[in-house]
């Protein structure tokens, strides 16, 4: 499994906040705000694409000027693909439910179970993320920093 270190004192700092975002989120049992309400920071998603999106949480970073940090709650049907795609930003995700194979350009595939997390730094193409059950659903918590506008996800 590929692992990446974060050392610049900015980025621990982040991590430190997608931390506090995932331990807020398996606390919280309120409503989740729909996809539709936030669709123009998802925009370009593919027709057909078998997954949903909800934004949980997207704040701008006070120290880094125009940078936001966006929490993103993915949801897998049993056996859905999400075709490949690039973020504008980076971004660390995080396996909440089921088993998730994923695949970035220039990499094996690797297969994450709940608890495990993977990161993907900007500019970095995700050729696939997949539910490896065809029975069960799987879920996924996406924390990205981003410019303030940029398309969290694109598909090619």
């Amino acid at each position: 499994m590929s692992t990446r270190i974060l050392q610049h004192p900015k980025a621990v700092g982040l991590a430190a906040g997608a931390g506090l975002v995932l331990a807020a989120l398996l606390l919280w049992n309120g409503r989740l705000p729909s996809f539709h309400e936030h669709a123009p920071a998802m925009a370009s998603m593919a027709p057909g694409v078998p997954t949903t999106s909800t934004i949980i949480s997207s704040h701008a970073i006070p120290d880094m000027p125009g940078k936001q940090m966006t929490a993103v709650i993915v949801d897998f049907p049993p056996g859905a693909v999400s075709p490949e795609h690039h973020h504008e930003g980076s971004l660390t995700v995080y396996v909440l439910k089921g088993t998730i194979r994923s695949q970035l350009a220039g990499e094996p595939p690797q297969v994450y179970t709940v608890g495990q997390s993977f990161f993907e730094p900007l500019g970095s193409v995700h050729l696939l993320a997949e539910n490896m059950s065809k029975t069960e659903p799987a879920r996924i918590l996406a924390v990205f920093v981003h410019d303030k506008g940029a398309r969290l996800t694109v598909y090619h």
